[in-house]
């Protein structure tokens, strides 16, 4: 509730306002009946037509003027409600790309898709409520019940007795709505992480004639969200036949009691029919509240789902300089590993293990192993995406952790195994909001041996890519891709098996156009083949997250025989 209410916060000026025209839109609403009560006791029994028509336009102007406030105030309650939730989608998405890699890990992307959307989307209809219905039903509640109150006691008590029951219910109802449809959001989760699964990976799906079962997995997630929204709903809905049955055994109450205190002469006729206008309004607020509470249930699960995001602690502190310079001899190095391990989990076994090498400026790095090795996870250290558990990283001399991120990551051009083109032009694509001007565009492209195929389209730089590249080869995104990161002429290049789906003699020619357009870069090259690191200045060989071996290609052909066993298939495969 503490998010709802910080968001806002900043908007109190303009919910006043909504609350100021809603609060006078009810008490206009609450004056119609009585008006009515009037006409028919006292206006019509006099037989003058002016006057019932005066009157009968006295409501008519109120109803019209209730009409107004109340789209007034529910307006600015949907702006209102809409501009904070943008605000809080902003910080949270904001929030989410702050987050390290192994915060990112524990909240998974399908629930951080699913606070984004459906959680946020509780909180705004919830903040729309509060402000319209929220204020509404109690001054109708309250108001109704002293105006019944004025017009005869004896009715009114039988509102004092209803209400006070189905607020006890209400009440009780939501207090176990809240844990009910935080349940119904983890399920949601689990939907979006199946949806998502089958949705990227439909081509192994199909090609493995695996539908049925991911039909099948996607069927036990659904029917579990099902159950549990189910249950959250029929929770929530025990009220509203309750009221209903409410409403309709004192409607009958005030029509017996009201016709004999008639009878009896104690009241007016008019006050019956004003009596039953108030009473079906009274318990419309009731049940108007009982949709708050309900809403609030919803919203504040979300808000506490959101609220956990927003209120995560930063696990990487920027640390200071001072004391955290690299301890050992290689001071004109521009990047040490100094015998760092590592685990995701921070448990068990470690992924990498006692990894030490330098690398001067300039200078580049092939690492090479099988699958699982920990050659990615190599990468993620070295930008910070994690942090290691013993050893350290330094880059100028400096401990990673004593650079703040942007600036850290400015020093990096870098290509993933499984990088995103995303839906927009080439240009766009390459220049990725850095503002490059075309000649950095047009040379990068060209290192990466993508400009003749750019240049030879219709639209040329213009071309726009669909979502992930979806009509783009294999070796054209990769080359996109790269072109990405060589645009910039970043201080540290980093390939990171970015070169899978290219030929051997397109693989040749890009790596010369690295070499001869971009040897002031620090290189490090994640690769499976040979071929493509054989003429780096230094190849590290990983084997179960440990070093294996690491030197020249000639040396690692003479002293490490797995080394030597790839280069072997390697080139056996070739010829």
């Amino acid at each position: 509730m503490n998010l709802i209410i910080r968001y806002m916060k900043p908007y109190a000026a303009r919910m006043a306002a909504s609350m100021t025209f809603k609060f006078c839109g009810t008490i206009t609403e609450l004056l119609i009946p009585y008006i009515l009560e009037y006409m028919i006791d006292q206006v019509v029994p006099l037989g003058d037509v002016t006057r019932v028509l005066l009157w009968g336009a006295l409501m008519i102007a109120v109803a019209f003027i209730t009409r107004f406030l109340n789209v007034k105030a529910n307006r600015n309650a949907v702006a209102v409600a809409s501009e904070s939730i943008g605000v809080l989608r902003h910080d949270m998405f904001q929030k989410t790309l702050s987050l390290s890699g192994s915060q990112f890990d524990a909240f998974g992307l399908p629930t951080l898709t699913s606070r984004m959307t459906s959680d946020s989307y509780n909180v705004q209809d919830f903040m729309v409520d509060v402000q319209a219905i929220g204020i509404r039903a109690p001054i109708m509640l309250i108001g109704g019940i002293v105006v019944t109150m004025i017009m005869d006691p004896v009715l009114s008590g039988i509102l004092c007795v209803l209400v006070p029951i189905l607020a006890v219910v209400i009440f009780l109802v939501t207090r176990h709505g809240i844990p009910l449809y935080d349940r119904v959001q983890t399920s949601l989760d689990k939907v979006i992480r199946v949806m998502r699964e089958n949705i990227t990976g439909i081509r192994v799906v199909k090609a493995l004639s695996k539908e049925q079962y991911e039909i099948n997995r996607f069927r036990e997630a659904n029917k579990k969200l099902t159950d549990d929204d189910i249950r959250a709903s029929i929770t929530m809905a025990t009220p509203g036949p309750l009221m209903q049955l409410t409403l309709n055994i004192g409607l009958t109450l005030v029509v017996l009691v009201g016709a004999r205190r008639v009878n009896s002469g104690a009241i007016q006729p008019g006050v019956i029919l004003a009596f039953l206008t108030y009473f079906n309004l009274i318990l419309q607020s009731v049940m108007s509240l009982n949709r708050v509470f309900m809403m609030a249930s919803k919203a504040i699960a979300s808000a506490n789902r959101i609220d956990l995001i927003m209120q995560t602690k930063d696990d990487q502190p920027v640390l200071p300089v001072e004391g955290h310079e690299y301890p050992g001899d290689a001071q004109d190095a521009h990047i040490v590993f100094d015998h760092v391990s590592f685990s995701y989990h921070k448990t068990g076994e470690q992924c990498l293990s006692d990894i030490d090498f330098s690398l001067k400026a300039g200078e580049s790095l092939g690492i090479i192993g099988a699958t699982g090795s920990g050659k990615t996870s190599i990468v993620n250290l070295l930008m910070r995406f994690y942090d290691c558990d013993q050893g350290g990283i330094y880059i100028h001399g400096r401990d990673v952790r004593t650079y703040e991120k942007d600036e850290l990551r400015a020093m990096f051009g870098v290509v993933f195994q499984n990088d995103t083109i995303f839906n927009d032009t080439l240009f766009e694509n390459i220049s990725f909001g850095r503002h490059l001007n075309e000649f950095q565009v047009r040379r990068a492209a060209q290192a990466a041996n993508i400009s003749d195929f750019i240049d030879g389209l219709e639209e040329a730089y213009q071309y726009k890519a669909d979502i992930k590249g979806a009509n783009l080869s294999g070796g054209q995104k990769q080359r996109t891709l790269i072109a990405r990161v060589l645009a910039d002429h970043p201080q540290i290049l980093i390939l990171d098996d970015s070169s899978s789906a290219l030929d051997y003699k397109t693989d040749a020619a890009l790596r010369k156009a690295i070499r001869a357009d971009y040897s002031s870069s620090t290189t490090i090259m994640v690769a499976q083949r040979v071929s493509s690191i054989r003429n780096l200045d230094h190849i590290l060989v990983l084997e179960n997250g440990r070093m294996i071996g690491y030197g020249t290609h000639e040396e690692l052909l003479k002293n490490c025989p797995v080394y030597l066993d790839i280069y072997r298939s390697q080139m056996g495969e070739i010829a």
